[in-house]
């Protein structure tokens, strides 16, 4: 019975393992075309490069990782995988332009929240080297990359359609303080202390409980009246 559980808990890691980087590679492609449009089109002066062979190899890594990733190779080579991963999505992003967006906070925080993404890849290439949790790889995409990225285009879309000027103002940027405090939580305290996990997970739970509250209520009003440019919609 004892082996049975062993087997069952660890089949379902690789479920949920595999469940997530199907999201992380939804995510990625979602974030090449809409990231370098929305900077394009809402700081000006930027010109966000995408290179077709670097789009092809990014994207194709995700969906190596995720099928090399239950199978029982070296972990070794699966972390040699993510690493090459995350420099391959470090560059794509560093092509959009990020710091150029400091200053337009509806644009920047997809910039941030892509980060995330490379950030996570890393991770995942330390912990299967042995050298981190596996459980802090996991927090940086969901927390980090998942958690920012939706708060991001939900802050967005619904500033547009609402009829709204697409500009943050300060309640979006503490959406964004709140979630990417959230993250930073949820990473750093077990990255440098493992046993400080629980507490770290629990300490992360007001942040990113008070950026979805602040979002309902800021943006609920809105989202339940009439548009207010008066179109249909």
């Amino acid at each position: 019975m004892r082996v049975l559980a062993l087997h069952d808990a660890a089949l379902a890691r690789q479920a949920l393992q595999l469940a997530l980087d199907v999201v992380l590679f939804i995510i990625a492609v979602m974030a090449g075309r809409v990231v370098p449009m929305f900077t394009r089109n809402g700081v000006p002066g930027t010109q966000p490069r995408q290179l077709p062979q670097l789009e092809r190899v990014a994207l194709g890594l995700l969906l190596v990782l995720a099928i090399v990733n239950p199978l029982p190779w070296p972990r070794e080579l699966v972390g040699a995988i993510a690493l090459a991963a995350a420099i391959a999505h470090a560059a794509r992003l560093v092509l959009w332009q990020p710091a150029r967006t400091l200053r337009v906070p509806l644009v920047a925080v997809l910039h941030i929240a892509c980060a995330w993404i490379p950030l996570h890849l890393l991770l995942r290439a330390l912990a299967a080297f042995g050298w981190v949790a596996p459980s802090v790889a996991t927090h940086a995409l969901t927390a980090g990359a998942i958690g920012l990225l939706t708060l991001a285009m939900m802050t967005r879309t619904a500033r547009g359609h609402t009829g709204r000027p697409l500009k943050a103002d300060r309640i979006d940027v503490a959406i964004y303080l709140l979630a990417l405090l959230a993250a930073l939580l949820r990473v750093i305290p077990p990255l440098l202390a493992p046993e400080s996990l629980l507490a770290a997970v629990q300490a992360s739970a007001l942040p990113w409980s008070l950026a979805f509250a602040l979002y309902a209520v800021h943006y609920g009003p809105w989202l339940m009246r009439p548009r207010a440019d008066g179109k249909p919609g």
